[in-house]
């Protein structure tokens, strides 16, 4: 048994700890549950997830073993788990859960506000995180559940959810009056959701996706955004129109370029994902050239905190679920889905993400491997 950690200062650096379930299993407790990780994707959402984990507290989810100096951690990840053992009145063992987990074989977790299709892990140390990321699905008391939409299900969902809340979250701002809707790293999974979702609302100012000249036709092929070109090509934009940018890739270069080319047409930057991690590292002379004062980070999590008080729980699932449903459809258009057996195979994967050179239309599941 094993857990993969990431070096929290250089998410360059892993490494491999062995665990023991049989020790975790004997030393649980009333009112906990022991699950064994079945399968998990592992996207550049979950770098970002690394990269924004002090700031928003992604770290603390699943504290790494092993870690005196406090240099390593978990970076989390979406799949499925198996109930191995319950002392848990309504939970048996062998019951299947969706939802966030380590990047490990096993995960004790304390469930609370139990109901027949979800539960909380009520863990003392995940109490004053996220409540989204602390939710679980129970899927043998799922309508329609369908097994088979496992793999794309742990790649899209938690993408897709951030491609709704941007969508609801544009849209109730009247897209703040922009000509244009500009998508950095538009070949990311996050970014196709939500101009697939704009597209659909038939109300959306025109999206320009931006993209590397390896990604160009790819980008090009989904049919969703008005217009695509290439990095190295910034300066064709049509700079005269206002704007909005949703920036996917947190790259200080071509965000200060874009902004200094917009000047005061640029409405409003809202900063997504971290896929060019690499470069918030570094002072880049760009960085200067960006208007901070109109730039903000986007928080799923408060997103759909907020929309859950507007419109109830019933209302914001039924509603999510119909636009990823759609999302997941055209999905099968376009993404690979490519299993790999365990962390030893998992590690160049991962190494391939980290550096960015995965194809956009290829989705990884780290399938566990147990005895």
């Amino acid at each position: 048994m094993s857990e993969f950690q990431t070096n929290r200062n250089d998410l360059t650096k892993t490494r491999i700890i062995k665990t023991d379930i049989n020790h975790a299993r004997e030393n649980l407790n009333q009112g906990q549950i022991l699950v064994q990780v079945d399968r998990f994707a592992f996207t550049a959402n979950n770098v970002t997830y690394g990269a924004a984990g002090d700031t928003i507290g992604y770290w603390k989810f699943f504290p790494a073993r092993e870690d005196a100096q406090n240099e390593w951690g978990c970076l989390p990840v979406w799949g499925f788990a198996t109930i191995v053992s319950s002392i848990v009145d309504g939970l048996d063992e062998g019951e299947r859960v969706y939802g966030y987990f380590p990047p490990a074989d096993f995960l004790v977790m304390r469930p609370t506000k139990l109901t027949s299709g979800r539960f909380m892990d009520g863990s003392i140390h995940r109490a004053e995180l996220p409540a989204v990321y602390n939710n679980y699905v129970r899927l043998a008391n799922e309508s329609g559940y369908d097994q088979s939409v496992d793999n794309i299900r742990a790649l899209l969902n938690p993408l897709h959810i951030t491609s709704f809340c941007l969508c609801d979250a544009l849209k109730s701002e009247s897209f703040y009056g922009a000509e244009q809707i500009i998508v950095l790293s538009a070949s990311s999974k996050t970014a196709i959701g939500m101009a697939q979702g704009l597209l659909d609302s038939g109300i959306s100012p025109k999206t320009l996706g931006i993209t590397s000249k390896s990604n160009y036709d790819f980008v090009r092929s989904l049919g969703c955004y008005s217009h695509v070109c290439c990095y190295d090509e910034l300066d064709t934009l049509n700079s005269a129109k206002s704007s909005v940018i949703i920036d996917m890739s947190g790259n200080r270069a071509v965000l200060g370029a874009i902004h200094d080319s917009l000047g005061s047409r640029m409405l409003n930057c809202i900063n997504v994902g971290m896929t060019h991690w690499d470069t918030l590292a570094y002072n880049d002379p760009m960085g200067a050239k960006i208007n901070r004062g109109r730039s903000n980070f986007f928080f799923a999590p408060a997103h759909v905190q907020k929309r859950i008080g507007d419109w109830g729980h019933d209302v914001f699932n039924q509603r999510a679920a119909e636009f990823m449903i759609r999302r997941m459809r055209q999905s099968t258009n376009w993404m690979r889905v490519t299993e790999v057996n365990g962390f030893d195979s998992f590690v160049s994967v991962y190494d391939a993400i980290v550096a960015g050179d995965m194809n956009p239309e290829e989705g990884v599941i780290v399938v566990m491997p147990h005895a």
